[in-house]
């Protein structure tokens, strides 16, 4: 049966077991990050950015929480491509033989631009901040004492939401793929693109230009281009629907 012969209750239906297939191997990825998540904790509170830094406890389950919040992050890491599969298995049957080719191909771009995400913030943006609220508190005569779950709570909120930005090449080019967007549109909304780009940056970084600049010239960067590959595979989406019309054409005479 093809998608546009399937009722609203098999499209869900076929919804609900793609995700539950994302959902038991979220389950069995969290349980392999219980095991990793030890190690990785060990790795980041001795990094170069956090080892002048003395980890306390304020709470007494603030290390279970660290531990089981990293177990989830791992399993989010680890199911992404799953998440990705199953998503891309559930519209494809409304693409054309070549697009869900060239769609499939997205997935591993998507995951590698994920990791690249996570380690731009990391290695580039987390230990400036770091940095620089260290420096501000040695100005203003501030001892600090940092608290184990706040100092991974900052870590999350500043990495991982890069991982996710930096996806947007990929999901414009798949919306546009899909015919939702086009590279026009995205040319036209350009100037409230970079608004929103800007508030999200100033949302993750300190109060400082530097820092600021750090974080909205690469989503800068990473908007132009996404118009550029939207350009190309709407143009390839357009060549595409002009062969499959000339073979309509072809196979009715």
């Amino acid at each position: 049966m093809s998608r546009q012969d399937m009722t609203i209750y098999e499209h869900l239906e076929e919804f609900r077991k793609r995700l539950m297939i994302v959902v038991v191997f979220f389950f069995i990825a969290a349980i392999g990050g219980l095991f990793l998540a030890k190690p990785i904790i060990h790795y980041l509170q001795h990094a170069d950015e956090a080892a002048a830094l003395t980890m306390n406890a304020f709470r007494v389950t603030d290390p279970l929480k660290i531990y089981f919040q990293m177990a989830f992050v791992i399993g989010i890491i680890l199911t992404s491509p799953v998440i990705l599969y199953q998503l891309w298995a559930f519209v494809s049957p409304g693409l054309h033989e070549k697009e869900r080719r060239v769609t499939l191909s997205y997935i591993p771009a998507s995951v590698l631009l994920f990791l690249g995400g996570l380690a731009f913030s990391y290695f580039i943006l987390f230990p400036y901040i770091i940095h620089f609220m260290m420096n501000l508190s040695g100005d203003l005569n501030i001892e600090q004492v940092i608290g184990i779950n706040e100092y991974f709570q900052f870590l999350f909120q500043t990495t991982i939401p890069f991982g996710f930005l930096f996806q947007l090449p990929v999901v414009t080019l798949f919306l546009t793929r899909l015919g939702i967007i086009t590279p026009q549109f995205l040319s036209q909304v350009r100037r409230y693109a970079y608004f929103v780009l800007l508030v999200v940056a100033a949302l993750i970084t300190p109060p400082d230009i530097i820092s600021h600049m750090m974080v909205s010239v690469p989503l800068f960067i990473l908007y132009e281009v996404s118009i550029f590959v939207a350009k190309i595979g709407y143009k390839r989406a357009q060549q595409a629907e002009a062969r499959a019309a000339l073979e309509q054409e072809e196979s009715a005479q």
